[in-house]
């Protein structure tokens, strides 16, 4: 297959690091990876001649003027947030001057990465998102919405991650993943509960294989060029059992949990809530229509299951019970 120039943004995160990773060992392509601290970069980039490490910001992007004419497909994973300032300026501002510095003529293929959480359950972008969203998910709506009036904008294919997993010795961990272990010390008490939501989830390592696919297979014209990214939809309460199921947890009632509990509570305690938060509370079902995964370009999907999460990340049944001495006893 014919090598290509591609320019990669965020190559230091969770899933630039299972992208970047990808294209190195099974591709052929000259790589452009642009980070802001090569010292983050855990995979080992010099495995073959073709990648060049190009330390810079992306708030700087026009640095790489000279640059970025000359390339072939651009995948652009980087984003900021907690700075409500400079996650304007990276994933709104610069992220489109990006897109404006290439080459219309030349680039066959723009990845971007925005989030499934500004769309709505008919995968159209959600208002909620871009009016009371966090600095994070309201910049992702915003650029969203001014995509369509770039030039490059027909070569544009546009990712949208549902919950993100993955991380290991040699990447870092997602802040979902990061969190994994505490379901074993819960799992005790989340087993008697019930709750009314669903959602997806998908492994980082399966994004990248999502990516590595459409830089050597674009979108023809007529093909989709949107994707939300996960496998397939799980409620909350098929969640609890499969979380129960691989820890050998049996579960003998459930309690529902009442939203109108969850108000009384938040009323009674004074509890401040963020927009976004109380959205969520009310909104509940985050899914999407005829979510991508490997499977539906005919590749193995590497972490389908809950189980397999749970597995990946080292949560064992053996752990479940060394955590679940570490609750409070009774009295």
């Amino acid at each position: 297959m014919t090598s290509k120039r591609i320019f990669m943004t965020g190559a230091s995160g969770c899933i630039g690091h299972y992208i970047a990773e990808a294209l190195i060992q099974e591709t052929n392509h000259e790589l452009f990876l642009l980070v802001r601290n090569r010292d983050k970069l855990k995979m080992d980039y010099n495995l073959r001649p073709g990648v060049t490490i190009l330390q810079g910001d992306m708030r700087e992007i026009e640095n790489f003027g000279d640059l970025l004419p000359t390339i072939d497909v651009a995948i652009l994973a980087a984003t900021a947030w907690g700075n409500p300032q400079e996650t304007h300026d990276v994933n709104v501002l610069k992220t489109l001057r990006l897109m404006k510095l290439l080459d219309p003529a030349r680039c066959e293929q723009v990845i971007y990465f925005s989030t499934a959480s500004i769309l709505g359950r008919d995968n159209k972008p959600l208002q909620e998102a871009g009016q009371c969203g966090t600095d994070y998910i309201a910049s992702k709506y915003h650029c969203y919405m001014q995509l369509s009036k770039l030039d490059i904008a027909p070569k544009l294919t546009t990712l949208f991650p549902t919950l993100v997993v993955g991380g290991d010795e040699h990447k870092p961990t997602s802040h979902l993943s990061s969190g994994l272990p505490e379901v074993a010390k819960w799992v005790d008490l989340i087993r008697f509960f019930k709750a009314d939501g669903s959602f997806h989830f998908i492994h980082a390592r399966d994004i990248a294989q999502v990516t590595a696919y459409l830089v050597d297979h674009p979108p023809a014209p007529g093909e989709p060029r949107e994707y939300v990214l996960g496998n397939a939809p799980l409620t909350a309460n098929q969640a609890i059992a499969e979380v129960c199921r691989y820890l050998n947890k049996k579960i003998y009632f459930q309690i529902p949990l009442s939203f109108w509990l969850a108000d009384i509570l938040i009323w009674l305690f004074r509890i401040q809530m963020a927009a976004w938060d109380q959205f969520c509370l009310r909104y509940r079902h985050f899914t999407y229509a005829n979510p991508t995964n490997p499977a539906t370009f005919g590749l193995t999907t590497y972490c389908p299951t809950l189980a397999d999460v749970l597995r990946l990340s080292g949560v064992t049944p053996e752990t479940s019970r060394d955590q679940s001495k570490l609750l409070p006893e009774d009295g």
